[in-house]
């Protein structure tokens, strides 16, 4: 299979790639583009940090991604952007010239990654009405040289480009893609992924690649028949409602977030730390739920808010409870063929109580140690419905239960709150792990039960909420 993609202006052909070989290596190695540099091969570091973008309109929709983790068929018809690109005719642009003046540099090896994030910043790729900091949290630096870069980036805002003559390369390279043969799949419809599942029960789906693509540079696996779903429309869809919102499992968490945030400010506060922008501008909010892990972010909040899951086989669907979707520790109630087609959340109560944390070892960018998410319905002071899951505390994302019957029926009070505290004890035996052990996750996942009450009686429950 041919991949065809645009490098700049021009067309870069690939015949024969290995369908899980990365753009990281095909640029380092194949293409000479050094700048792009290998720190973690997992996503973390944001050394690789490119653009890659799509035609919309007369433009280009940018967004900033890990190359270490993208394969190449995720890029076929898309364009892209490495730091080489800023400066084609060999004079540096003006946020490289800032960072140069402000010091911004040390040893360098980072810079790049930098460069690239900010870039995307001041054009208006994804995420850029995020705070400098968050558009920044994907990328590292060992020498610790945030501040200067920070200044830069305030000093360098906004550049203006013209991508009317890209965008029409683009749209021209993608109607000329032609179907082969191939030991991938990119379906360009649901109906067709779904016909090809049937066909092919055992296939892969991969939409970011933030979770299988560290199965390859990390596990050395190899992938068979990998279908990459990114390009599904249907899959891509976001559609909002007084029911709540409903979500094409390829949607990005990046594309998802505001929409997020209008169902619930601690929801959208949860889905900024998911990862740095690069993987948010990635993962999607169905891989995150597909894959099942215990200490995926996303999971324990949907389900509190008593999220759902169409899935499909065929021509058949049906819809399942997002909490009745994990069976155990790698095994999630989906027949071969079947995939997930949407996510419904539904809308909270505008009187309901809710809050979702996260607990890291590191604040931005990492994974969750505990997750909890509360929903609590009230009726004259008296709690009439609880829901409570938790990340990190079991071999799933689960429901705590034996807490849900402590709250219901019982007041809003100290008291109930003490009760439903001791209640998760019959709830979760936790393991201990390089995040934390089972007494911290028990005492993390009371304590983040105490932060609602705290935080509804009107207190500070966090050092930001004092400054």
């Amino acid at each position: 299979m041919t991949i065809r993609f645009l490098l700049d202006d021009a067309v870069v052909e690939i015949a024969d790639a290995a369908p899980t070989a990365t753009l990281l290596d095909h640029l380092r190695y194949r293409l000479r583009r050094t700048g792009t540099k290998e720190g973690c091969a997992e996503g973390d570091c944001g050394a690789c940090t490119v653009l890659v973008g799509e035609p919309v309109g007369e433009g280009i929709a940018w967004r900033a991604v890990n190359a270490c983790i993208l394969f190449l068929p995720m890029i076929d018809g898309k364009a892209v952007l490495t730091v080489e690109s800023l400066s084609r005719d060999g004079a540096p642009t003006l946020l490289q010239s800032c960072m140069a003046r402000n010091g911004s540099s040390q040893c360098g090896f980072c810079t790049p990654g930098f460069v690239m994030s900010l870039y995307g910043r001041a054009v208006g790729a994804s995420g850029h009405m995020l705070p400098v900091a968050d558009v920044l949290a994907g990328n590292l630096c060992r020498c610790t040289g945030y501040g200067p870069i920070l200044s830069a980036a305030q000093e360098v805002s906004r550049i203006d480009r013209d991508d009317r003559r890209l965008a029409t390369a683009l749209a021209d390279l993608r109607a000329a893609a032609a179907p082969e043969e191939k030991s991938w799949f990119a379906p360009r419809s649901a109906d067709e992924l779904a016909a090809l599942l049937v066909e092919r029960p055992d296939a892969r789906l991969i939409a970011g690649a933030t979770d299988v693509g560290l199965w390859v540079t990390k596990g050395l696996r190899d992938i068979d028949t990998p279908v990459f779903i990114g390009d599904v429309p249907e899959l891509r869809v976001i559609e909002e409602d007084a029911t709540g919102i409903t979500l094409g499992a390829a949607v990005r968490y990046a594309d998802a977030h505001e929409a997020l945030t209008r169902l619930h400010p601690d929801l959208g506060e949860l889905v900024r730390r998911i990862g740095g922008l690069q993987v948010r501008n990635a993962g999607t909010i169905g891989g995150n739920i597909a894959n099942g892990s215990p200490i995926g972010d996303g999971p324990p909040a949907l389900i509190a808010l008593g999220a759902s899951l169409i899935l499909r086989r065929g021509d058949q669907r049906r819809t399942l409870a997002l909490e009745d979707y994990f069976l155990g520790y790698g095994r999630q109630d989906r027949t071969p063929g079947e995939f997930i087609e949407r996510i419904h959340i539904p809308r909270p109560a505008p009187d309901a109580i809710v809050h979702m944390a996260k607990l890291s070892r590191r604040f931005d960018s990492d994974i969750s140690a505990v997750c909890g998410a509360f929903a609590l319905t009230l009726r004259d002071d008296i709690i009439a419905e609880a829901r409570v899951a938790f990340g990190g505390m079991a071999a799933t994302p689960r429901r705590a239960s034996a807490c849900e019957a402590a709250l219901s029926g019982a007041p809003f009070s100290e008291a109930t709150i003490a009760r439903a505290v001791a209640a998760l004890r019959e709830d979760f035996d936790p393991l201990s792990d390089v995040r934390g052990s089972a007494a911290y996750r028990h005492e993390a996942a009371g304590n983040l039960l105490w932060r609602l009450w705290h935080r509804e009686q009107g207190e500070p429950v966090s050092v930001l909420e004092t400054l």
